[in-house]
């Protein structure tokens, strides 16, 4: 259960890396929240479009070294990873990043994993 959960994410990271918008919010609940920008979290479908677009425009290149922890109870699973960011923006300038990945997920009917709660800046409250 736990692998499906990081599967889950790894399909969508990959997905937004190669810029298939599409595919990345097939990874996530109708409903989900997102936070593209620190303390900022945004809902809807053309909202997470436009923040998904903005990422993948910088031709993004996640990495998660320092692995994954997962925990679950019943339909609900919290997954927990601190990633590394390299991508390019519009202008030409390197953009380099790192941030603690904190998402809630749901299991579906199918018995997938959907994004419902999404926050790249999990570690910006801990100084």
């Amino acid at each position: 259960m736990q692998q499906n959960v990081i599967d889950t994410v790894s399909a969508m990271t990959a997905a937004l890396e190669r810029g298939d918008i599409d595919t990345v919010m097939s990874f996530y609940v109708d409903d989900a929240v997102v936070a593209f920008e620190p303390g900022e979290p945004v809902r809807g479908e053309q909202h997470l479009r436009a923040g998904f677009a903005a990422f993948a425009a910088a031709k993004p290149e996640f990495r998660y070294d320092d692995g994954h922890e997962v925990m679950t109870t019943g339909d609900i699973a919290v997954h927990i990873a601190p990633w590394t960011m390299s991508g390019t923006a519009p202008d030409g300038t390197p953009i380099v990043d790192s941030g603690l990945s904190v998402a809630t997920l749901r299991r579906q009917v199918d018995d997938s994993w959907k994004i419902m709660l999404d926050n790249p800046f999990g570690a910006r409250l801990i100084s």
